[in-house]
Parts: structure tokens; sequence; C-alpha cells
């Protein structure tokens, strides 16, 4: 199922869908390599940036 790419996803979401754990995601949201914004004191994700870090990781690993 494709997403909408204006969708923002939640850390839990995005733990989910990279399966990646708590820490994990919000290391990749500190060292800046995974976008995300913050509306009031919650953490959200767009979905085009999950797309785009997997693009990301696809080009270092070729």
């Amino acid at each position: 199922m494709r997403e909408r790419d204006d969708e923002l996803l939640t850390v839990v979401q995005v733990m989910a869908r990279l399966k990646l754990g708590r820490s994990k995601v919000y290391d990749l949201i500190r060292t800046r390599r995974l976008r995300s914004v913050t509306i009031g004191r919650c953490r959200r994700i767009p979905a085009s940036a999950i797309s785009e870090f997997i693009a990301g990781q696809m080009e270092r690993a070729a």
C-alpha cells in the first residue's frame, strides 16, 4: 500500500515500519538522517522522509 507523501507519522509508527527501536529512531532524527517536525511537544515524521531514508541507505549499500 502506497502512503500519502504528506502523511505525518508518529515515532511508534516509524518504529513499526522500519522495524527499529525507539532509541534508534530518535538517534536517526537527532543526527538528521531522518527528517521530522515538532508540533507542540509531539514529534512527527513525514511519510516521504521514510522513503528518502530507505533510498539513501540503498545508495550507501551499493
